[in-house]
């Protein structure tokens, strides 16, 4: 995209005038510009008034939507010509996901990113979460397109939930003008202005940058000089020599009163993801997420919208404390609530109330709960993922058994969350619970351990069998490993060579993938498969994406590209991704293989359905003798017990358990159809498992 003023821009940066640049026409193209325009729909207009938004109604949305595909538009492969938005508004695609039983779709970001500092329109630095406009990604097609796929998702009667990012923009035409001194927009960041008489604390910013992060020593005397809130809770993508801190100094930058400055931003992730300010006296930062928010829900017909790291959104000093204080701030919990209000308020996903949101967020268990009980409908399934992980990992269920315990205690129910395998991120291991509660005592495998040594334990336990030399493709990252769900059974079970694998071998891995599908799929709230499970992707080599992880980011590694349909003969994606290779194949060639990846899974779906196990209630988690078994046990809406069973070992099990309300029950295996006993006279039941076998039983 070229706009007449970007050499302008470049010009102001680099000898600091404004000579022929129309700051008029930038500010057209900002965020909070478009974000006033879209509220005068609104204002004073019966529309905002349809709907209930005080609460979240997580358990009337899951009645109607609650299997979703993980989508992600970097990473589709398109046929010809057709766009990536084409592709996923094709009908065929729609006709056999609703046959699977999938009744949604999750986009990924689809607006706008990157930025324009250089003078260029940038590209994204962080897979699109660095969104500079409300405008539809061109690469991925065009604002009518959209609307098409809308229509089409609509037709199979499915959702699509899009994204909101509400802690942070790109390097786009807000953080210019912010740069810039105009108007309001200064007020949009945790920006602030050093004096010219403290530039000598300032890092010079070499030529062809607008920027460096900060160090250490020069955080702590911005923050003597009051200047700054210093150093954070946590440096996320922390790299030696590109951020080593949550700070960057700009160059000296003209602004439209004609005065030099040198801004220092805060930015909890990259560089190019300014933090926005959520507690600034202009609220410029609350209008301009509220106009994405109106746009998405309203203009593009999103049913419901993911919440991009939403626990960021406040920060502030503490006396006597070393670091900030701003993970789980409550003025996160505060702006979420608004934000999930809005969204309830303005959308059209229901008569009675509007669009819905879920958040993407790890946080402890209590904090979850607080997030939970006005703001986002659902939240992603952290307590879990860890911990299944784990399970398969160490063949032991017992941290995952005591995460579920935990959850009980707090009194969440899993209606709650979006229970998936893999998304976009790596392999989380922050483990929040037991790192912020570091020094409270949990029991577990019947002795008492602080949380410190639990989340040490479990880190070092899983890095040492799937980080090491022997699993090549699994990198690291700040949070936990980066890699395909494919390529974390295959550490799993021990395999080196990923990509040359046995007959035999190759079975293993996706049957130990369909044991982790199952313990999600059979669960109460949402179930999302990504594209990347359903054809079963490998990580990508590193040397594929050399030039994406560069910096230190390897999640693009579990980022390759995938074709749905097997339709394509591109070997990349339209975001030039490389092309995945995948131990499953296509949805045709799959469905038309009854011990596929993609049969069974529509088995499991159907079953999920037809006992409406997205709306049952949790009743308990058993103690078992061999720790690589697991048995949860639901109450279904008639009234009927649902035993879950799974086997995290590739071994065989047998063992006797107690359940109070099977007492003359008939049992019935609710995958196979087939009675696990005629008839039982006593709370004993007998479950027998084959490795990585798992099974739903109603009595």
């Amino acid at each position: 995209m070229k706009h007449f003023y970007l050499a302008a821009i470049f010009f102001i940066l680099t000898s600091f005038s404004f000579q022929n640049f129309n700051v008029d026409d930038l500010e057209k193209e900002s965020i909070l510009y478009n974000s006033e325009i879209l509220a005068k729909n609104y204002s004073g207009n019966k529309d905002q008034w349809q709907h209930e938004y005080g609460l979240p109604h997580p358990k009337q949305i899951c009645a109607r939507t609650s299997v979703w595909l993980d989508s992600y538009a970097r990473a589709i492969i398109t046929k010809g010509k057709t766009s990536v938005i084409q592709t996923l508004a094709d009908k065929k695609l729609w006709q056999i996901l609703t046959d699977i039983g999938i009744e949604g779709i999750h986009t990924g970001p689809m607006k706008e990113a990157g930025g324009i500092v250089t003078g260029t329109h940038t590209p994204s630095v962080d897979g699109g979460y660095d969104r500079m406009s409300l405008k539809v990604d061109p690469n991925f097609g065009t604002k009518d397109e959209y609307l098409e796929m809308v229509k089409t998702i609509h037709s199979f009667d499915a959702a699509i939930v899009g994204d909101l990012i509400p802690g942070h923009t790109g390097l786009g035409y807000d953080f210019v003008l912010a740069l810039m001194n105009f108007k309001d927009y200064p007020g949009l960041y945790n920006m602030v202005e050093i004096a010219e008489k403290d530039w000598s604390i300032l890092p010079n910013v070499s030529d062809g940058e607008f920027s460096k992060n900060l160090s250490f020593v020069e955080v702590d005397k911005l923050k003597e000089k009051k200047y700054i809130v210093g150093r954070l809770q946590n440096v996320i993508f922390a790299e030696p020599g590109i951020k080593v801190t949550n700070y960057d100094a700009t160059k000296p930058i003209i602004g439209v009163d004609g005065k030099k400055r040198r801004w220092v931003y805060l930015h909890y992730f990259k560089a190019g993801q300014p933090s926005l300010n959520w507690l600034d006296p202009t609220f410029a930062a609350n209008r301009l997420i509220a106009g994405d928010i109106m746009q998405s829900v309203g203009v593009l017909q999103n049913d419901g919208l993911r919440l991009d790291a939403n626990a960021y959104l406040g920060v502030e000093m503490r006396p006597g404390n070393e670091k900030a204080y701003s993970e789980g701030h409550p003025l996160s919990l505060v702006s979420t609530n608004l934000i999930s209000m809005l969204t309830r308020k303005l959308g059209n996903f229901s008569e009675l109330y509007g669009g819905f949101t879920y958040q993407e967020l790890n946080l402890t268990y209590e904090d979850m709960k607080t997030m939970l009980k006005l703001g986002s409908d659902f939240s992603y399934d952290f307590i879990t993922r860890t911990a299944y992980c784990h399970a398969l990992i160490s063949k032991d269920a017992d941290f995952l058994r005591l995460n579920l315990a935990l959850m009980r205690d707090a009194k969440i129910n899993p209606i709650r969350f979006i229970h998936a395998l893999q998304n976009h991120d790596e392999i989380t291991y922050e483990l929040p619970e037991f790192s912020i509660n570091a020094e409270k005592e949990f029991t577990y495998k019947g002795q008492k351990y602080s949380g410190k040594d639990i989340r040490e334990k479990i880190r070092d336990e899983d890095f040492s069998k799937i980080l090491t030399k022997k699993t090549p493709y699994i990198l690291p990252s700040g949070n936990g490993p980066c890699t395909t769900m494919v390529g974390l059974c295959a550490a799993a079970l021990g395999y080196k060579d990923i990509f040359n694998m046995t007959k035999d071998q190759k079975a293993l891995v996706k049957k130990a993938h369909l044991l982790l599908t199952f313990f999600n799929a059979i669960q109460p709230g949402v179930f999302m498969v990504s594209g990347w499970d359903l054809v079963g992707a490998y990580p990508l080599k590193p040397s594929q994406v050399k030039d994406l992880i560069k910096d230190g980011d390897n999640r693009w590694i579990n980022r390759g590209a995938y074709d749905l349909l097997g339709d394509s003969t591109k070997d990349v994606s339209a975001s030039n991704l490389p092309k995945a290779k995948t131990l499953y194949g296509s949805l045709p060639e799959q469905l038309s293989d009854p011990s596929s990846y993609v049969s069974i899974l529509k088995k499991m779906l159907k079953v999920r359905k037809d006992y409406k196990i997205n709306l049952a209630w949790p009743v308990d988690v058993l103690d078992v003798k061999n720790k690589a078994l697991y048995i949860a046990t639901y109450k279904l809406q008639d009234k009927s017990l649902l035993v879950v069973a799974l086997n995290f070992s590739n071994k065989s099990i047998e063992e006797d358990i107690e359940i109070a309300q099977i007492k003359y029950a008939r049992a019935k295996n609710i995958i196979t159809n087939k009675k696990e006993a005629k008839k039982i006279f006593s709370n004993k039941f007998k479950v027998k498992l084959d490795g990585f076998e798992a099974k739903a039983i109603v009595f």
